[in-house]
């Protein structure tokens, strides 16, 4: 009876919204200079009263609020690219990043940063990263297609196999341009320092519209997590279903990992403490699951931000000293069917 209770959409739609809100308060609050919760929601809800101090105002709205939101978004969009993953592929250890996405992220970003500091053409980092993700994402696809066989297997194999040669020539870049290894250091350690309203506008919009379509995608992605057979024998198209699918997901990896660099574990995590909340079905495990991922990934830059303040740690380890032994954990427990 408890449990019914506890997957009522109203319910855990709540509880999750209310911590966010809870965390995101927390988050505006914590830094080099901490702000109690009631200095923050003034500054946040009334910030042209008198009685409020123009620093903390400028403190939460200039410097703190665009990351917050776009650590949040950012989270979400790993979190639901995980459960879309993870259903395509009827596998539960499945991540964003099994496809060869943060292995292209990494060499556009990487390819961006030795580029500028030779004076060529400026590349936007975030923008680099994209394509590189989403191209990636293109050539992993295109060879699975053209396997012939099991097309989930094929693309976990190809994800697999490009991410090893992407990983190398990122590595043969860093060695032949050491003035720039503590820029690709930090960018591929992941973080959202010095993260604006700007950057919140470039990655916010397909952070969203990646989101969406995960989201439409539900009906297909239950199809396809009950097995090929069955997804057939409901007159899915499975080429195109898979396709839309991998595409959105992409989208939404590529546009958090252009935000925030490579950041692990998230979208492995979510999906997993959603379950329990909201039941197997995607129109529900996807927004609990970008709700999670919201909370894990607003909850891990604070900690980054607060932890050794006023040295600020990459949030990409954080993430992983939580997500590395929560992967271990569930692989012990045989959670990948």
């Amino acid at each position: 009876m408890s449990r019914v209770w506890l997957q009522a959409p109203l319910v855990w739609a709540t509880v999750l919204a209310g911590s966010l809100a809870v965390a995101l308060v927390v988050s505006l609050g914590v830094g080099g200079v901490s702000l109690a919760p009631e200095r923050v929601a003034r500054a946040l809800l009334t910030p042209a009263d008198p009685a409020v101090r123009h620093a903390d105002v400028i403190i939460v709205w200039d410097l703190r609020l665009a990351r917050a939101l776009l650590a949040a978004l950012s989270g979400a969009g790993l979190a639901a690219a995980g459960a879309a993953f993870q259903g395509i592929f009827r596998n539960t250890l499945a991540d964003p990043f099994v496809i060869g996405a943060s292995g292209g992220a990494a060499l556009g970003a990487t390819l961006a940063i030795v580029t500028g500091a030779k004076g060529w053409p400026a590349i936007p980092i975030p923008v680099a990263a994209f394509a590189g993700s989403l191209v990636a994402v293109m050539i992993v696809y295109a060879v699975a297609q053209a396997s012939g066989g099991d097309t989930a297997t094929a693309l976990l194999l190809a994800g697999a196999a490009l991410s090893t040669l992407l990983s190398a020539l990122v590595s043969l870049l860093m060695l032949f341009n050491g003035g720039q290894l503590v820029e690709i250091f930090a960018w591929l350690l992941g973080g959202f320092s010095g993260r604006s309203w700007a950057h919140l506008a470039t990655s916010g919009t397909p952070l969203l519209l990646g989101i969406g379509a995960i989201w439409l995608l539900a009906r297909p992605l239950d199809a396809l997590a009950s097995g090929e057979e069955t997804a057939r024998s409901l007159g899915l198209p499975l080429g195109r279903a898979r396709g839309a699918i991998v595409a959105a997901a992409s989208l939404a990896t590529a546009s958090a990992v252009a935000a925030g660099g490579i950041i692990g574990f998230v979208g492995l995590i979510a999906p997993h403490i959603a379950r329990p909340l909201c039941g197997a079905s995607h129109a529900r495990l996807i927004p609990a699951s970008a709700l999670i991922g919201a909370l894990l990934l607003l909850v891990a830059d604070s900690v980054a931000r607060s932890l050794i303040a006023p040295i600020e740690l990459p949030v990409g380890i954080v993430t992983a000293l939580i997500g590395g032994p929560f992967f271990l954990w569930l692989l012990s427990r045989g959670g990948h069917h």
